[in-house]
């Protein structure tokens, strides 16, 4: 078992191995030896050696002695810091730690024997205690302060120790390897991860050696708290802090670290220390809050406080995804990212949520460079195969997933997405062999199972498909699997009729729009149907059309943002994205955060895209909630008058009772080319050059609005949508893709076929049914159809009146 000293005992034994001259410190040459030595995998040229070099003695210039170069202390307070990952390090040098090593002439083995039944007679009582004692301790910025502390430190481990065997005689402490986990947040990321939750010790809180355990911890703390100073009694809580964090115990550390914060308001550490376990208690919102006030103590405090700031930089960062906050947390990685250039983890963090907003081009750039100081970074290797997959470099990402899974074999996103990847190139039995690695790590994986017999079904194997999704139906009951299953039972009754097979290719034909002709005057044409259903899949994506326009209005009556300048002059109340984000996350306050992150990044993709044309990031908020009214809830009338106000509510129209034609005609412009993408580039470059300063009233705006061709008429198509694509139609499965038809069912009148909203929007028809021209009637619901048929039937079974004879006698 690893001793509490063993990290310190590691740096010492990595030091000496590269201190070739004995003098106590590290030179630069000796130190571009050791880093070399820890990346084998990197080839460093000259200037990146030198770049790195020069960083550290800069940072840890308080460590440097002389023209000797960095000290022991200096090297350990790096890893500290997480300048580097000391067992990575410890480990690629080949290195061993004998637990039988004594420090100071005394075993580690002899102190771990050390106990008794009472703290007083358990105190191992040496003049140098803190020799051994955890790293953070001893180190000049975090650790121990006063030697009164240093009894108080003991006594707490004794007592832990004590609960600790308790609780594992009864059975009770689960997964105990607290002794290789360290802090979160720059040594380790902050987050629910596989790692972390494989190594977190599990308390037993309701019972009574807990109960003990907490009421001779209150002792403790009153000792802490009966110091001769405030700054004693500071040290003894944020020491009592330091020891319960690392042993697990979050809540209990976490009234330690609010007592400290008490007690020194503008210090840095306790703030940062609380937030990180409030993050680990799941509080997110609260860890924010802690983070925060760090900075706040940061800005008061000066350069005292540089050596956490990337670190306090990287946890807020977390916090913010922790909430869905992808956007927000961007800055905060790229903040750390620049306060410290060798801060790999911040910049495959920063990769990785800006890949979650769908900035991929950036996201590829942040996370090449995490791979390049960190070679053998499993999760860096499987993002940057993601967004490499986005931006159409399959092969490479597949070259990235490949290595992810070499360095972890059980990487489940790794071999996950890869399935994604081979089942977007048509190669589904790769696929299915990477869904079926998921589930030997993860067995209840639905989404796996669920992929892994779609997969199946395109390598043709059908019966295992069905096997696969009927596992998938045990796991969970969502009832697209009930459709998938369907879906399966439709095309095996089509290879039973047909010619024992089914081609994918054959499975239907697309026909070009002109030859699609609609019956009846509700009956929506195929190009609009395919625009509106795009919106639709936006709103469902977004779930705006659950936020009431209401809400939008409160928010811009309650907001006080404040007037800013373009670069063409014009006053606009705009905001960066980040603040927007914030704004939509009240908006959207019902979603959860991983439904919110997929949210931010549909609105980012198709909204934020287009309004931030210059890429300056800034958004006009006015121009924004205008763009963002239609397709929210509420009536029509409501959506198109929240427009009008949200138009009226920028400066340009301030004051004034109506807005200009200009803004009026630029809005609409801007509408088309969000939502409708066929008009994107044109109409966007014809928004310059508008000098039409005339006024618009509210219902010439309408007017405007509502043009069917160069207004925003595709408004009446969705509302038909939002009121009907959820309605089944019995039994009824679209011709081509032989799903059950939900929404609209369109039905052909000479052939009879039908099919469901998707397909007609795409002109897909079944190719048994080639015609010249197809006329299509559309049943928004099954009642529909049967009082249609029952009409047809009406007409076509009267009796015809008998003909009239003349009788001539």
């Amino acid at each position: 078992m690893t001793t509490r000293g063993s990290r310190s005992q590691k740096v010492k034994i990595i030091f000496q191995q590269f201190d070739a001259n004995r003098d106590g410190c590290l030179s630069r040459e000796e130190m571009s030896a050791l880093v070399v030595a820890v990346n084998p995998r990197v080839k460093f040229s000259e200037e990146q050696i030198n770049a790195i070099l020069d960083e550290v003695f800069r940072t840890y210039g308080e460590f440097i002695d002389g023209e000797k170069g960095l000290t022991f202390d200096g090297l350990l307070r790096t890893y500290d810091d997480g300048a580097g990952d000391l067992d990575r390090d410890f480990d690629a040098l080949g290195l061993e730690l004998k637990p039988s090593e004594e420090k100071n002439g005394i075993s580690l083995v002899s102190e771990e024997a050390a106990s008794s039944s009472s703290i007083a007679h358990e105190r191992v009582m040496e003049p140098h205690k803190k020799q051994r004692t955890v790293a953070w301790a001893s180190s000049p910025n975090h650790g121990i302060v006063f030697d009164d502390t240093w009894k108080l430190v003991d006594d707490l481990e004794i007592l832990i120790k004590r609960l600790k065997s308790k609780q594992s005689n009864n059975g009770k402490v689960k997964n105990d390897n607290s002794d290789v986990y360290s802090d979160p947040g720059w040594s380790r990321e902050l987050g629910p991860s596989v790692e972390i939750t494989e190594k977190r010790v599990i308390w037993e809180e309701l019972g009574h050696d807990y109960a003990v355990f907490v009421k001779e911890l209150g002792v403790l703390r009153s000792r802490a708290d009966g110091a001769r100073s405030r700054e004693e009694a500071f040290d003894g809580h944020m020491a009592i802090g330091r020891v319960l964090y690392e042993h697990f115990l979050f809540k209990e550390a976490l009234v330690s670290f609010r007592r400290a914060c008490e007690l020194q308001p503008t210090d840095i550490r306790p703030h940062f220390r609380a937030g990180n376990c409030l993050y680990v208690l799941g509080r997110h919102s609260e860890a924010k809050a802690e983070f925060l006030l760090a900075l706040e103590a940061a800005e008061v405090g000066g350069n005292q406080w540089a050596y956490l700031l990337p670190q306090i930089h990287v946890n807020l960062g977390i916090a913010f995804e922790g909430e869905g906050m992808l956007i927000s947390a961007c800055e905060h990685y790229r903040e750390a990212a620049i306060l410290c250039p060798t801060h790999f983890r911040a910049l495959k963090l920063l990769g990785s949520a800006l890949f979650g907003v769908g900035e991929y081009k950036a996201a590829v750039k942040a996370l090449e460079e995490a791979i390049y100081m960190k070679n053998d970074y499993a999760d860096a290797h499987c993002d940057l195969a993601s967004a490499l997959h986005a931006v159409g470099d399959d092969d490479n990402a597949i070259k990235q997933f490949q290595k992810a899974i070499d360095l972890k074999p059980g990487h489940v996103d790794a071999l996950y997405n890869l399935g994604g990847l081979y089942m977007d190139m048509g190669r589904y039995q790769r696929a299915s062999e990477m869904y079926t690695r998921v589930l030997g790590v993860w067995p209840n994986h639905w989404r796996a199972q669920l992929n892994r017999a779609v997969s199946l079904l395109g390598a043709g194997e059908t019966d295992e498909a069905k096997k696969a999704l009927k596992e998938a139906l045990k796991m969970t009951n969502r009832v697209e699997l009930h459709d998938a299953i369907s879906h399966l039972k439709q095309l095996q009754k089509k290879k039973l009729k047909g010619n024992g097979s089914v081609n994918v290719e054959e499975a239907y034909i697309t026909v070009e729009p002109s030859k699609f002709k609609t019956v009846g005057e509700k009956t929506i044409l195929r190009p609009e149907l395919a625009v509106a259903l795009d919106i639709r899949a936006f709103q469902r994506i977004t779930r705006l059309n659950r936020c009431e326009v209401e809400l939008i209005e409160k928010e811009m009556n309650e907001s006080g943002v404040p007037v800013s300048y373009s670069g063409s002059g014009i006053p606009e109340k705009s905001i960066r994205k980040a603040s927007l984000e914030g704004i939509l996350c009240k908006l959207l306050n019902f979603l959860k955060p991983e439904t919110f992150t997929g949210a931010v990044k549909a609105v980012n993709q198709k909204i934020l895209s287009v309004l931030d044309e210059s890429e300056s990031g800034r958004v006009d908020l006015g121009m924004f909630f205008a763009v963002l009214s239609p397709i929210c809830g509420g009536s029509p009338e409501k959506r198109k008058r929240l427009a009008y106000d949200a138009l009226l509510w920028r400066p340009v129209n301030e004051g004034s009772t109506q807005i200009s034609k200009s803004d009026a005609q630029r809005y609409i412009k801007l509408l088309r080319a969000i939502y409708i993408p066929s008009h994107g580039i044109s109409e966007i470059l014809e928004i310059h050059g508008e000098t039409d300063n005339s006024m618009v009233s509210l219902t010439e705006f309408i007017a405007m609005f509502d043009d069917q061709e160069w207004g925003f008429g595709i408004m009446s198509t969705l509302l038909k949508l939002e009121s009907g694509d959820r309605t089944r139609h019995g039994f009824h499965v679209c011709s081509t893709c032989r799903y059950p038809i939900i929404g609209s069912r369109f039905k052909e009148m000479k052939s009879h076929f039908s099919l469901c909203s998707q397909c007609y929007s795409e002109g897909k028809v079944p190719p048994t049914c080639k015609q010249e021209e197809y006329r299509f009637k559309e049943y928004a619901s099954e009642s529909e159809a049967v009082k249609d048929k029952c009409t047809w039937f009406s007409l076509h079974s009267k009796v015809p009146p008998a003909p009239s004879w003349s009788c001539h006698v």
